[in-house]
């Protein structure tokens, strides 16, 4: 048994915060929450461990990953199944340094991670707690076939696919609808039948989509959560609240993309990179993609729709897993601190079901744990400052 005990702790509901508190824990799970004084005196044989002006919060959670995107990497040639798996336990590894203890998998290459999370189930590796899509599913010649999604035509096809992904392992099912442009590329009567398949199976379904009028679609199609959304607007936000779906809007890849190509455009395209030369085509799309997060974000928010903090960042020069860098872009749009911390707890537990496991710092909960230093509550950049994190109870 041990306390942690410090300046600041944040339950992770979006508004609660303990001042000068503590949180046990035994074995894997969190015993008690509260004023470290009065733990103290409740549990005496705990060993304490006081990080002093420090804060403590719930291990973060990643909506929109991709483990094993190793497809900008400059030596393709040698990323045969083994490197590839390798690649995936490095970033899984990132994860967990960073203070992201659960991860929902948006596709990757098949098997990759239902093997890489039972490999960490039997202690081979060290992962975050996984969720994921298989492969995803696109149409043929559509937005990822190159990278490895299934391409399906048909709502029979597209059934028994969702079929064999659950078959193989897949927690949700992934369509992908859009790239960067305006055409949707499943019909309607296709993005119906994989959200009532994947529904009738017991599962949840989640979309790429960016752009109109393909957003307008999948909202009537009722997938559980829209990722991306680049110009989702106001009213569908409101049409998404009610309709109690999620959006992950991974916002830093596209101010990312933004950035790193009005660079490429001023110094000239590197042709040798597969980074460089993909992205380089479209700096119209993300520069519009920033301004119109930056003008829906939180009126989008104050509608009530559930938001989810997630990366999809897959660039060779990119950071690794910049869940810290998606929290500051919320911040710097107008959430609290503590706001934008709950998309990356609380939010996504109760969308990932697992609102009974982990999500808060909460008695009879997974002691999924992260202290970083100095006071989160007034500065979100100090989430890149991490101290330790706890998966289950156990140090990473």
């Amino acid at each position: 048994m041990f306390l942690l005990k410090a300046a600041k702790i944040i339950i992770g509901d979006g508004e609660t915060v303990i001042e000068n508190g503590g949180v046990v824990c035994q074995k894997d799970q969190i015993l008690s929450v509260g004023p470290a004084k009065e733990l103290q005196e409740k549990y005496p044989e705990a060993e304490v461990r006081d990080y002093g002006q420090s804060t403590i919060l719930p291990g973060l959670m990643d909506a929109h990953i991709h483990l094993g995107y190793y497809w900008t990497q400059p030596d393709l040639h040698h990323y045969n199944d083994f490197m590839i798996a390798y690649y995936a336990k490095k970033q899984a590894e990132t994860c967990l340094k960073k203070g992201v203890t659960t991860i929902r998998d948006c596709c990757g290459p098949q098997f990759l991670l239902e093997t890489l999370r039972l490999a960490a189930e039997k202690g081979f590796v060290k992962a975050p707690r996984i969720l994921h899509t298989d492969r995803g599913i696109c149409i043929t010649g559509g937005h990822g076939h190159e990278d490895g999604i299934e391409e399906v035509d048909g709502v029979e096809n597209i059934r028994h696919t969702i079929r064999r992904q659950k078959r193989d392992g897949a927690d949700w099912i992934k369509l992908l609808t859009t790239n960067r442009d305006d055409i949707c590329e499943f019909t309607q009567e296709e993005l119906n039948a994989g959200v009532e398949e994947a529904h009738r199976l017991g599962m949840k379904c989640v979309v790429h989509s960016g752009t109109q009028p393909g957003i307008q679609m999948c909202i009537d199609a009722g997938f559980d959560t829209i990722e991306h959304g680049n110009f989702l607007t106001v009213e569908q936000g409101k049409q998404m609240a009610a309709n109690q779906q999620t959006w992950t809007p991974t916002m830093f890849a596209y101010h990312f993309l933004a950035d790193y190509n009005k660079k490429v455009q001023e110094v000239g395209i590197d042709h040798s990179n597969q980074s460089t030369e993909t992205y380089s085509h479209h700096l119209d799309f993300f520069e519009a993609s920033v301004e119109a997060y930056s003008k829906n974000f939180k009126p989008i928010y104050d509608e009530g729709v559930t938001i989810l903090a997630g990366t999809d960042m897959v660039m060779l020069e990119a950071p690794d897993v910049p869940i810290v860098e998606e929290l500051e872009l919320m911040v710097r749009y107008g959430l609290t601190p503590l706001e934008a911390i709950q998309t990356a707890t609380q939010n996504p537990a109760r969308v990932f079901d697992l609102i009974e496991v982990t999500g808060q710092l909460k008695s009879g909960l997974q002691a999924d744990i992260l202290v970083v230093s100095g006071d989160v509550t007034q500065d979100i950049e100090q989430l890149r400052n991490v101290q330790q994190v706890f998966l289950a109870g156990e140090e990473m």
